[in-house]
């Protein structure tokens, strides 16, 4: 573990930061010695009720009424209730700016760019907003979106939050059956399409793909077609479009009228990832959601009125959802529908220079794969702007940090996230007034009584065990969708640990509030009973210009685990003795004779999740010949075939 910090903010940025305000709020009100973010955070876990009601004035939440208390069945979990009594709208608190500035910069790898100021978003989201409450979409009423990363995608979002619907998204690069696994389950009202989206240099068509959707699900009555890629696509194929233009109002729309509602309100349906079988509908509250997203931007991202936030998802990601969520505090956010290295490795830090991007959001991945590629964006652009990294979607590596601060900015900060699409947040995030250590997230959130738990069931420190939450917090789903006695709910997060949230990491904290995150806990590998994490493997493994990408899984074998490593090169490289043995003198030297696979097999491609994971237990169901239920929720689904069959682990 590292004991030397590779950043330090300085002290007026620290001082001045929107932390350090709220550590000094509570400390007056609450006559506490606030000393810095562990003895905050301490306050935060044991006063749970106050810290919430806190986060809801200092980010200050519009309510038409007020909550009677943050929470009540604290006891419960789940069952515990949050801000009961209050009536909001979420919408209404992402449109309450309505000036000139700008609220959402978009940008496409096509070219195509447009700025949307926050007075003009909420007129937009108006002239849709009316008429679909005119066909009578409420707060009963779902409203579904098969769209790229555009700015229309967020007008409808506001559109549909702002009558009470509840709303639910997928990508393009969704394949039908992806889609219908999602969308049927839940029999949405109101569809939102474009034609089309951009990708790799190619245009993609979407409109066969929204027929076949629409004429599977009954329930969806209109299906509102963007013109985004072809200007005159002909939308006839899709039962019952209408192109956007024609659906919105036109001329100036009168004011939006916010449905005011509870904040436990459906605000949100999100999805897993669905490798087990069919996603589960994860349902979740307006008021929870925009609490714990406020807090996250607000104290440990710092996001404010002047701050330009860019992160790099798609709308089948929950970063999408969380970034929207900065237009409450009135920032802007750029939208960026393409690959991230088209046309070259420099496109998303062209971006940065060019829209005076302050914080950048990005995955592990995509920083390795910038490091491979050769680039130094210190040196080719300005990033005078940039104040913050964030990564998430794996663990970043040390190496990965030290990238960033050698090669893209020496004085930022960076933050490595971790949480999940079931909280649509972070469990373990940033601190802007705190130290970055290579390889470390910087702490665990406030309000999230985060622990590390070994076997037993007891916390652990110093050491790996399972990442639990040991108290509710407010992004807790409601409910899963069609689960009417809660037995799917229990069973994904209750049943290991009772009244105890297991999340399925496999973490380490350290003295100093410091968390590792050494991957899935339900791929830990376990040779000999010593428990490893796969990231430690891909960290030493993925450095290596000889690899392009890896995925290391455990096979039964001869009433042990055995580890299997499976390398992809790069085009036109063959896996070696040689270079077998480099891998395995990197890991034994770098990490232990435990991580040493004992089979390291080249393989054409990795397969991923449509959320970008890697996909290890679906790779450890096929060599160990088990069904594989749902390969409609891979990105690439034909990668996981070469897994099936493999001769040499039949030896």
């Amino acid at each position: 573990m590292p004991e030397n910090p590779i950043w330090i903010p300085s002290a007026d940025r620290a001082e001045n930061s929107n932390m350090a305000r709220f550590m000094r709020l509570i400390a007056r009100k609450y006559n506490r010695e606030i000393s810095g973010y562990s003895s905050l955070r301490k306050w935060s876990i044991q006063n749970i009720n106050e810290f919430w009601a806190e986060v809801w004035e200092f980010t200050q939440i519009m309510a038409s009424a007020p909550f009677t208390s943050a929470v009540e069945d604290l006891d419960k979990m789940p069952g515990a209730r949050w801000f009961p009594g209050a009536r909001m709208n979420f919408a209404e608190n992402l449109l309450r700016f309505r000036d000139g500035q700008p609220a959402i910069v978009f940008c496409n790898e096509a070219g195509l760019s447009a700025v949307m100021t926050h007075e003009e978003l909420y007129k937009e989201v108006a002239s849709v907003a009316i008429p679909m409450k005119e066909m009578g979409v409420g707060p009963r009423s779902r409203v579904a979106a098969f769209m790229p990363n555009i700015p229309q995608t967020v007008v409808a979002m506001l559109a549909a939050t702002s009558l009470g619907a509840t709303w639910s998204s997928c990508s393009p690069d969704f394949g039908v059956k992806g889609v219908l696994d999602r969308f049927a389950q839940i029999r949405p009202d109101l569809l939102f399409t474009a034609d089309g989206y951009y990708f790799k240099g190619r245009h993609h068509g979407s409109l066969e793909t929204a027929a076949a959707i629409v004429k599977e699900i009954p329930s969806i009555r209109k299906t509102i077609v963007v013109p985004y890629s072809s200007p005159d696509a002909d939308i006839g194929s899709v039962p019952g479009a209408v192109s956007y233009a024609d659906f919105k109002m036109q001329g100036e729309p009168p004011d939006l009228e916010f449905a005011q509602l509870s904040a436990s309100h459906p605000l949100y349906i999100m999805y897993s990832s669905g490798t087990t079988g069919l996603p589960k509908c994860m349902v979740q509250s307006a008021g929870g959601i925009l609490a714990n997203q406020l807090k996250e931007l607000a104290l440990h991202t710092d996001v404010n009125r002047d701050d330009v936030i860019f992160y790099f998802t798609t709308c089948g990601w929950m970063m999408w959802n969380w970034l929207v969520c900065a237009l409450a505090r009135g920032a802007a956010i750029v939208l960026y529908d393409g690959a991230p290295f088209h046309p070259g490795p420099g496109a998303l830090w062209k971006l940065a220079e060019d829209r005076r991007i302050t914080i950048f959001g990005t995955s592990a991945g995509y920083l390795a794969a910038l490091e491979k590629s050769g680039l130094e964006p210190a040196k080719e652009y300005d990033l005078s702007s940039l104040k913050t990294i964030l990564s998430t979607g794996s663990p970043l590596p040390a190496e990965g940090f030290e990238f960033v601060y050698a090669h893209i900015k020496g004085d930022l900060q960076l933050s490595s996230i971790s949480g999940g699409t079931d909280l649509n947040g972070c469990f373990a995030l940033g601190d802007p007034t705190g130290a970055v250590y290579p390889g470390e997230l910087q702490c665990r959130g406030l309000g999230m009584a985060v622990e590390a738990y070994d076997r037993k069931g007891a916390p652990v420190y110093g050491q790996r065990g399972e990442l639990v939450c040991v108290k509710p917090f407010p992004s807790m789903p409601l409910y899963f969708w069609d689960d009417p006695d809660g037995r799917k709910y229990h069973h994904a997060y209750f049943d290991t640990y009772p009244g105890v949230w297991r999340h399925g990491d496999y973490i380490e904290i350290n003295h100093r509030g410091g968390v590792v995150i050494h991957g899935r806990s339900d791929a830990t590998l376990n040779p000999g009973g010593v428990r490893i994490g796969t990231a430690e493997i891909y960290g030493e493994v993925e450095r290596m210009d000889e690899v392009e990408d890896s995925l290391a899984v455990g096979q039964q074998w001869k009433g042990d685990i055995r580890v299997i490593l499976f390398v992809k090169l790069p085009p036109g490289h063959t896996l070696t003795d040689e270079l077998r043995e480099k891998i395995k003198t990197r890991i034994r030297g770098n990490l232990s004779p435990r991580h040493v696979p004992a089979m390291i097999i080249q393989a054409p491609d990795i397969p991923y999740t449509l959320n970008m994971k890697k996909v290890e237990l679906a790779v450890k169901n096929m060599i160990e010949k088990k069904p594989v239920v749902n390969k409609e929720a891979l990105a690439n689904p034909a990668a996981l075939d070469f897994f099936g069959g493999i001769k040499e682990l039949e030896q």
